[in-house]
């Protein structure tokens, strides 16, 4: 047995741990669905929906309407919605709903203070404003089925407090969206223990998005709020690692059959985005990133390469191992697609979405470390 054909077993072994892990996990995912309305404690308390929206047109209207058509048995609503100095409609769209459902108030965004990212200032300014018990942030190209807010609220209540978040179903329409967009679930999927989210007080162990996340009020001050995170790039992660550092419990759950979300509109904010976050979700740490990238690379862009160049010098070595490690890659993918409701045929193209994922990784290393930083929403981040 030469060193090729032991690399290639090593691989293929590694490949197959993988699966077994990502299978695993999946089981350790509590469903949102699962928790009902009698488990809200106390009955009638009010929840604070707060949507940070800027330059989001296309999208309020929606969102609005999916919130204010929740089931609210159990518990009572407002909704609050800050217009983070908009350069369209948001604002007059939102007004025009807040005048005929008295829930909603529109708040208005000020300049942006020095060292404060805008979202997290957005969210801070929110809160300022929340009266309710739990705070329910919600981005504005989010969907929300009728039970959505209802089940959430219950999972958190079981807990006690705490942080509770999902990730909605991701509506992809563009090439670039269905390549990369559902590889944030895989990342989930492939490397963190789900079950250490709750089990473990460690804020290694965390998964966050600021789409669809529920916190309570008391946790979120124990946290110190997005105050404390006022200038971390990837707010979400930041303030469920806050909230585990403080004691209180944070809960990773599955929200896709129960949210909707179409967070980019065309490949180049698809690029744009995940090259604000891979480098900053990191923890701008130059060997995990590109350790992560080399990690990608041997175990799903290899195996396919392996299988072209077998076939084209007619080894049956690279043959075999390279069309077995291809199609555990794909199964790999194929389970966290299943997750997160994606098709089928995604999975097929597991090697040209890592491809993409690491191609975006090198990108924003690269922006991270010279000092060029990140546009997003016509603001720039360093």
């Amino acid at each position: 047995m030469n060193a090729s054909e032991i690399f290639w077993i090593v691989l293929t072994c590694i490949l197959g741990i993988q699966l077994l892990f990502a299978l695993w996990n999946v089981s350790c995912l509590p469903k949102v669905r699962s928790f009902r309305a009698d488990k809200i404690q106390p009955p009638d308390l009010l929840v604070s929906v707060l949507i940070p929206a800027r330059n989001e047109r296309l999208h309020i209207e929606g969102c609005l309407e999916s919130v204010l058509a929740s089931d609210t048995t159990g518990f009572r609503m407002e909704v609050l919605v800050l217009d983070d100095r908009s350069e369209d409609e948001t604002a007059a769209m939102v007004q025009a709903i807040a005048d005929r459902d008295a829930r909603v108030r529109l708040l208005h965004g000020v300049d942006l203070p020095e060292g404060w990212m805008g979202k997290s200032h957005a969210c801070h300014r929110l809160v300022q404003e929340a009266k309710g018990e739990w705070y329910m942030f919600v981005d504005a190209d989010v969907r929300l089925e009728p039970s959505a807010i209802q089940q959430t609220l219950a999972a958190g209540c079981e807990q006690s407090g705490g942080l509770v978040t999902g990730f909605p179903y991701q509506v992809t329409k563009t090439w670039m969206e269905k390549l990369v967009v559902p590889m944030m679930v895989f990342t989930i999927i492939s490397h963190l223990p789900i079950f250490m989210i709750r089990r473990s007080s460690s804020p290694m162990f965390v998964a966050a998005t600021g789409a669809f996340l529920l916190i309570h009020r008391s946790s979120y001050e124990a946290s110190g709020g997005h105050a404390a995170i006022q200038a971390h790039l990837v707010d979400d992660m930041s303030l469920a690692k806050a909230v585990k550092r403080a004691g209180h419990p944070v809960m990773l759950t599955d929200v896709h059959d129960v949210t909707n979300t179409r967070m980019y509109q065309n490949g180049a904010e698809v690029w744009n985005g995940y090259k604000k976050n891979m480098y900053e979700g990191m923890g701008r740490k130059d060997v995990l990133l590109l350790g992560t990238m080399l990690m990608y690379t041997l175990m799903y862009i290899v195996p396919p390469l392996g299988l072209i160049i077998g076939l084209l010098m007619g080894s049956s070595m690279f043959i075999l191992y390279g069309l077995i490690g291809t199609l555990l890659g794909m199964a790999v993918k194929r389970v966290a697609d299943h997750a997160g409701g994606q098709p089928w045929w995604l999975a097929l193209l597991q090697p040209v979405s890592m491809a993409c994922v690491i191609a975006i990784g090198l990108a924003s290393w690269q922006a991270g470390r010279s000092g060029k930083g990140y546009v997003w929403k016509g603001r720039r981040y360093s």
